[in-house]
């Protein structure tokens, strides 16, 4: 009885330590403080009538934002265009940008939650990279054009791509351009993991032209959103990867029958995009597998995420930083011992 009362003793310590070994890092004396800039609302500000006086005020403070902004998002053409200031004028009185500019103004008075969530994200990432260089965060109004585009040092916010409920009246007009798989996602609490993904794939994990296998692009993608994990350790799993909670548990109660549909279809080493991009890509479900179209979507990724949480189980002497670094897809997927049932 003295003797399973000690193993028993021993064990619970094991736990413990094993807990304690995969705890979360502290960061609280990582000194940061994310803004992002209110690019729409000095933008709105601007007054059509001595806009060739202000705007070029406006340009030496976004900088690399602004040009891209005038040219390549609201098509009103470079600064040294002679018809740059008419276009803007013209954008600044239309109704539609006005009703909108409205609604983003009522929707987001200010972004706080999202500094703080941004700023908490940034911190784990200022944690595992001491070196890494943060980008400057802008937001601004698309036109429903893009959600958060990355540029020369800037990741830009489209707030009319986040306006939730705010926005139904807007997005059903759009239905041809945006379906509404993806429009779902335009809510506020999609900001803050947008903004962290595209900063992670753009910035500092971009796939690399090699990786052409299914295999090894979902490795890929399962890596980025372990890091997500990592960074983000609050936020749902349904935030991260964009899946509704029925996609996420419908993923979790098939886990066996999708790697068996991998497997037996010889997909893992295929290479020919217009075969594989259905695993990847974003849709309504992911076509071949499941009933009556009643999939989640892009399960190849969802697939790479649980085999790098695997070998991440499997290998607790591997870093994160190993892991990302690691461009082996054949060894993850070896020693992770991924076999679901």
């Amino acid at each position: 009885m003295i003797r399973a009362q000690i193993y028993l003793f021993f064990l619970i310590c094991l736990m413990i330590l094993s807990c304690n070994n995969k705890k979360t890092p502290d960061i609280s004396k990582i000194s940061l403080n994310t803004k992002i800039e209110r690019f729409d609302i000095d933008f709105g500000k601007l007054n059509p009538n001595d806009i060739s006086k202000k705007a070029p005020n406006l340009r030496e403070k976004y900088t690399w934002f602004y040009n891209d902004y005038v040219d390549k998002i609201i098509l009103a053409g470079v600064p040294s265009d002679t018809a740059h200031y008419s276009n803007l004028r013209l954008i600044l009185q239309n109704p539609d940008y006005l009703e909108l500019k409205s609604t983003v103004d009522k929707t987001f008075p200010d972004l706080k939650q999202q500094e703080l969530e941004i700023n908490e994200a940034f911190k784990y990432i200022k944690y595992y990279y001491p070196k890494q260089k943060l980008p400057r965060l802008i937001s601004f109004i698309s036109g429903f054009a893009v959600q958060t585009p990355i540029g020369n040092d800037y990741i830009g916010i489209g707030l009319d791509m986040f306006l939730g409920k705010n926005g139904e009246r807007f997005y059903p007009a759009l239905r041809e351009s945006i379906p509404a798989y993806i429009a779902r996602r335009f809510n506020p609490e999609n900001i803050s993991p947008r903004v962290v993904e595209t900063f992670i794939r753009e910035d500092l994990f971009p796939e690399k032209d090699s990786d052409r296998t299914l295999l090894s692009k979902m490795v890929y993608n399962g890596k980025i959103l372990y890091l997500m994990d990592a960074v983000m350790p609050e936020t749902s799993d349904t935030l991260k990867i964009g899946y509704s909670k029925t996609q996420i548990d419908w993923c979790d109660e098939n886990e066996a029958g999708i790697w068996a549909y991998f497997l037996e279809n010889n997909l893992l080493f295929e290479s020919d995009y217009l075969k594989i991009q259905k695993y990847l890509a974003e849709a309504p479900f992911t076509p071949g597998i499941g009933e009556k179209s009643d999939s989640a979507p892009k399960l190849g990724i969802w697939t790479g995420w649980q085999i790098v949480k695997k070998y991440m189980d499997k290998n607790p002497e591997v870093s994160l930083q190993q892991l990302m670094l690691e461009s082996d897809s054949q060894k993850i997927l070896s020693q992770s011992k991924y076999k679901p049932r």
